[in-house]
């Protein structure tokens, strides 16, 4: 499905995504990589070797999600920006996913911003917790965005709202 829409189906999601149980433990990486490219240094950067090696440079990686503690090394390291980190329990109602970021202005504490599904569609609004930047990637920030708990599978990216009309 991702050849026709240029975005990854419910199905294919489903397949890279950490299990409900997982989910539930704390924070953990997401992989939305397609592209078969040569391309590892996501699987270099990770310090609990949670991306499993690969056995073909252009393979597309593959997580072990009960490695991965969520720390974000992985998302300063990918050149796609293909990766993000998803937080279930930040709060009672919220989750907290961290994405990489490129776009100028960026987003500041407090923001509330547009999130977006993986389609370009407006799926709810979330509010912005932190902006990190990386020493070994200073164009890709990280945005840490506060989301209702029922869009954790489905926002992916973002958008500041003008609140100036």
């Amino acid at each position: 499905m991702y050849q026709k829409t240029g975005y990854l189906s419910e199905e294919e999601l489903n397949e890279i995504f950490p299990d409900k149980e997982r989910i539930e433990e704390g924070p953990v990486a997401i992989i939305e990589c397609v592209q078969l490219i040569p391309c590892n240094p996501c699987q270099d950067a990770c310090p609990r070797t949670a991306i499993l090696p690969f056995e073909k440079m252009t393979d597309s990686p593959v997580i072990d999600h009960s490695k991965c503690n969520g720390c974000s090394i992985c998302m300063a390291y990918c050149p796609g920006l293909a990766i993000y980190i998803l937080d279930y329990h930040y709060t009672d109602t919220t989750s907290l996913i961290k994405i990489p970021y490129e776009m100028l202005p960026l987003p500041e504490k407090d923001d509330e911003v547009d999130l977006y599904d993986r389609s370009g569609k407006v799926v709810g609004k979330g509010k912005v917790i932190k902006v990190q930047s990386f020493k070994n990637n200073p164009k890709t920030y990280i945005v840490w965005v506060e989301i209702p708990k029922a869009l954790y599978k489905t926002a992916r990216n973002i958008k500041v709202v003008n609140n100036e009309g």
